[in-house]
């Protein structure tokens, strides 16, 4: 099959280590942002429709793995491991709070209602912080049966997602008893997952990979493509239905760990090993890939993920109709 070359990406250069972890946030009055998690400790947030630099979050005394904004792109937090969850004024850049925890912290997400941060890591311990009484002890629920990876609230904040690193399975757990309520099994371990609004929580589609896997995103708009990134360096666009290829974008320099859709699916992020953010849009073109120069303060995040599966398991979950980006 032919590879049909995407156009021109934004590159977002900055970072000094592998970007880890990315996170659109709905779009505001003010637009869209996108945070970035790297290992080089420091925390990013940019213009999610051009990449512009806009500050950087210091703090963090180890790799930064996970990084999230609340609904309003008002407050940031992130997973360190330096053993802490940081939560900073998205706008001024100010630390609010730090959430001292006993291993590294691996996973963070506000809720749909940005009262409360969730936290899982290497602790095998999902904490729950209210950012209302953020000197409070957090709500611990009970615990994972590995070490945490992945989380996500859904059913408007009533219940939650979690994969683990060092066993496959998606796990769901009811917010108000903190179990388990449902686990969907996978044949190896999940590396990366988000929310969609479709109230389903199965297996809907499987598709077999042309490389490891570490990252995968679904268009959020009319959930008709997915993208994927992993160790080829590649970014592959599918069709969802088909699972055929559409696009397959190379520019990246290293394994790519993560990608995510813009919230309006028309354009999406991938992170890689190299230390580079490229926002590429959504529609093909022939020209030929350039790098834009370096922006004088901007850095970008990058992320490692451990084990990744030859397939996407794919599921849909719902959050309310407000879609993950």
């Amino acid at each position: 099959m032919d590879r049909k070359k995407a156009g021109v990406p934004l590159v977002c250069h900055g970072h000094s280590r592998p970007v880890v972890d990315l996170f659109y946030s709905p779009v505001t009055p003010d637009g869209c942002f996108l945070i970035s998690a790297s290992k080089d400790s420091n925390p990013m947030i940019r213009n999610g429709d051009t990449g512009d630099w806009i500050g950087t979050f210091e703090g963090h005394k180890g790799a930064v793995w996970s990084c999230c904004l609340d609904t309003n792109a008002l407050r940031a937090a992130s997973g360190s491991a330096d053993f802490s969850a940081k939560v900073w004024d998205a706008l001024t850049g100010e630390e609010l709070h730090s959430f001292e925890h006993k291993h590294i912290v691996r996973a963070c997400a506000f809720s749909e209602d940005t009262h409360l941060l969730l936290t899982g890591g290497l602790e095998k311990i999902l904490r729950i912080y209210d950012m209302n009484r953020p000197d409070a002890a957090p709500r611990e629920i009970d615990k994972s049966p590995g070490s945490v990876r992945t989380v996500a609230w859904l059913h408007s904040d009533q219940s939650i997602l979690s994969c683990c690193t060092d066993m496959g399975g998606v796990r769901l757990w009811d917010v108000r008893s903190g179990k388990i309520v449902q686990t969907l099994e996978t044949k190896a371990t999940v590396t990366s997952a988000e929310v969609s609004q479709d109230g389903r929580f199965g297996l809907v589609k499987s598709y077999n990979m042309p490389c490891n896997v570490e990252s995968a995103s679904l268009e959020p708009k009319y959930g008709n493509k997915f993208i994927a990134g992993g160790e080829d360096m590649w970014v592959h666009v599918f069709d969802f239905f088909t699972g055929e290829e559409i696009t397959c974008n190379k520019g990246h320099h290293g394994p790519v760990h993560c990608v995510r859709f813009s919230p309006g699916g028309e354009s999406y992020a991938s992170g890689s090993e190299d230390g580079t953010i490229r926002i590429w849009q959504l529609g093909p073109s022939t020209s030929d890939e350039q790098e834009s120069p370096p922006n004088a303060n901007g850095k970008l995040k990058a992320n490692t993920v451990s084990d990744a599966a030859r397939k996407i398991e794919g599921f849909h979950l719902p959050k309310d109709g407000q879609p993950e980006g």
